[in-house]
């Protein structure tokens, strides 16, 4: 059923955030929101709250999203590697070819704080000169995305009208769509979201 409906959609985003900005996240309901995702046929993941919960637990979503996957995908999904922002370890789960970051908003403006460091080191040790400073150096220096592409959608859950330091620097362009709450989240709501996304014109800007 999962890749039926994520074929009949018209685009799917190549990259989605699921950004919580409610104080009290609930794992069973992400590691649903992930599964969902990566079942349609999206290739990137970020979840991502204001307070790092997630990312400091991350071992702890991990295991309901393996509970979850082998409930709702069976054992039958070829293996994908999940990777946590800024740090080395990759763990492996099963799932079909996506790959999940999870993010706190160290990755946000910290992290845009210090690529600027380090480019300004280079410029200091003259292997690079301050005009060589565009959007790619930039992009190539922040290490939180590192070989993720930027976001396409982003589904904010919560009554905070913010993204509350979700990657401030790669979501320029990017759809983001308000829902009330991760809470008891249905695959109904999820998906209508997608097809809202896959609806809407985006005209980039001009």
């Amino acid at each position: 059923r999962w890749r039926l409906d994520g074929r009949a959609l018209q685009k799917l985003p190549v990259h989605m955030g699921l950004v919580v900005t409610e104080e009290e996240p609930s794992y069973a309901d992400m590691a649903s929101l992930v599964v969902w995702c990566m079942a349609v046929g999206i290739s990137y993941v970020s979840v991502y709250d204001h307070n790092g919960i997630f990312k400091r637990n991350n071992s702890r979503l991990m295991d309901e999203i393996l509970k979850q996957q082998q409930e709702l995908l069976g054992l039958d999904c070829s293996k994908y590697t999940v990777e946590f922002a800024n740090q080395d370890k990759a763990d492996q789960v099963l799932n079909c070819q996506s790959t999940l970051k999870v993010l706190s908003p160290e990755d946000g403006k910290a992290d845009i704080i210090k690529a600027a460091q380090n480019f300004c080191q280079l410029v200091a040790q003259q292997q690079r000169t301050y005009t060589d400073l565009d959007v790619n150096v930039l992009d190539n220096l922040l290490s939180s995305t590192n070989g993720f592409p930027d976001p396409d959608l982003v589904l904010k859950f919560g009554p905070v009208d913010s993204t509350l330091g979700f990657l401030p620097w790669h979501i320029r362009l990017t759809e983001i769509i308000s829902l009330p709450s991760h809470l008891n989240i249905s695959y109904e709501d999820f998906f209508s979201a997608l097809h809202h996304y896959a609806a809407c014109e985006q005209r980039w800007g001009k």
